[in-house]
């Protein structure tokens, strides 16, 4: 399919075009002290009337008057409903996944927002994945999905840190593990702002999900868009601007036969836009859904060439 085409007919799937207002509100709740860092906890609006918890991560001597680039982290999904945000700023969870403190260490400004249903943003009486199965069905039934939510909420997290004095809003990126990844290849196509991207562990393609039977969450599920296309046709949407993917050669939530295949996909859309080498990717033998050293260091190494405050 032309890939305008395709463009056009995932954004009517998704659930059409995302509002623009642009009044954030933005509260501050308090300030915690990190080792060369500072967090600022928050909360923005996403559309009228509901609220997205957040930290900011700010290294030690960024200011307005010393700008930093930027990046934004969607976190990880696990089924541990109990964790968003406060995982990747190093407050909970696994140390692993403390990526938001690591990255504000090398001297980027990290926001974490929670996500739908997870952290604070969990329901007082549906619990866990019953909560999060009400969201995708009620989005569905208004004609959009749990993955225009999404973006949407993605988005405005962009937009906050674009309003930023300590930002530098023409060097953003974001990174995401597991969910995160899909929610990094979700958001792509449609927001230009982000200059470079990396997903780490998670392109489960419907190929894929139907031949291994595989219950994924609910962002990678766009109504329709299977009878046209497939989750790494929606990556490909991201070229030309720079794409970095991790994987593990045992993950089993990505299937690496099919993931392999998705790659190939992706390689051809940054072909056929001149962009080639603003593609890459890792598949590490023997490893799982983890993020091992050698795909950290590749991500710090992605975002160091394309969001270099030097450049």
């Amino acid at each position: 399919m032309d890939r305008e085409l395709f463009r056009q007919r995932l954004l009517e799937d998704l659930g059409g075009g995302w509002p623009t207002f642009t009044d954030l509100n933005v509260q501050l709740i308090e300030i915690i002290d990190g080792d060369g860092y500072t967090i600022e906890s928050l909360r923005y609006q996403s559309e009228p009337g509901d609220w997205v918890p957040a930290y900011l991560l700010i290294p030690s001597g960024v200011s307005a008057q010393r700008p930093a680039p930027g990046i934004a982290i969607w976190h990880q999904h696990a089924g541990q409903y109990h964790l968003g945000k406060s995982e990747p700023a190093g407050l909970d969870g696994n140390p692993m996944h403390h990526t938001g403190v690591a990255l504000a260490r090398e001297g980027y400004v990290v926001i974490c927002p929670d996500a739908l249903c997870f952290e604070e943003r969990q329901d007082q009486k549906l619990k866990g994945g019953d909560y999060e199965r009400f969201e995708f069905l009620k989005y569905v039934v208004n004609g959009q999905c749990l993955a225009w939510k999404n973006i949407m909420d993605m988005k405005r997290a962009v937009d906050l840190l674009c309003q930023r004095p300590e930002v530098l809003a023409d060097k953003l990126g974001c990174y995401g593990h597991s969910m995160g990844s899909t929610h990094t290849w979700l958001v792509g196509p449609w927001e230009e702002r982000l200059r470079c991207l990396v997903g780490n562990c998670c392109l489960p393609t419907y190929k894929a999900v139907h031949h291994h039977r595989l219950l994924h969450c609910f962002p990678n599920f766009v109504p329709g868009l299977d009878a046209y296309g497939d989750t790494p046709d929606i990556a490909a949407l991201i070229a030309p601007r720079p794409l970095h993917l991790n994987f593990g050669e045992l993950d089993s939530g990505s299937p690496i036969e099919e993931v392999k295949q998705g790659l190939g996909v992706i390689a051809e859309a940054y072909t056929q836009q001149n962009a080639s080498d603003n593609f890459s990717y890792y598949i590490e033998a023997g490893s799982g859904h983890i993020l091992s050293n050698e795909m950290w260091e590749r991500t710090k190494a992605w975002f160091g060439q394309y969001l270099s405050s030097d450049e």
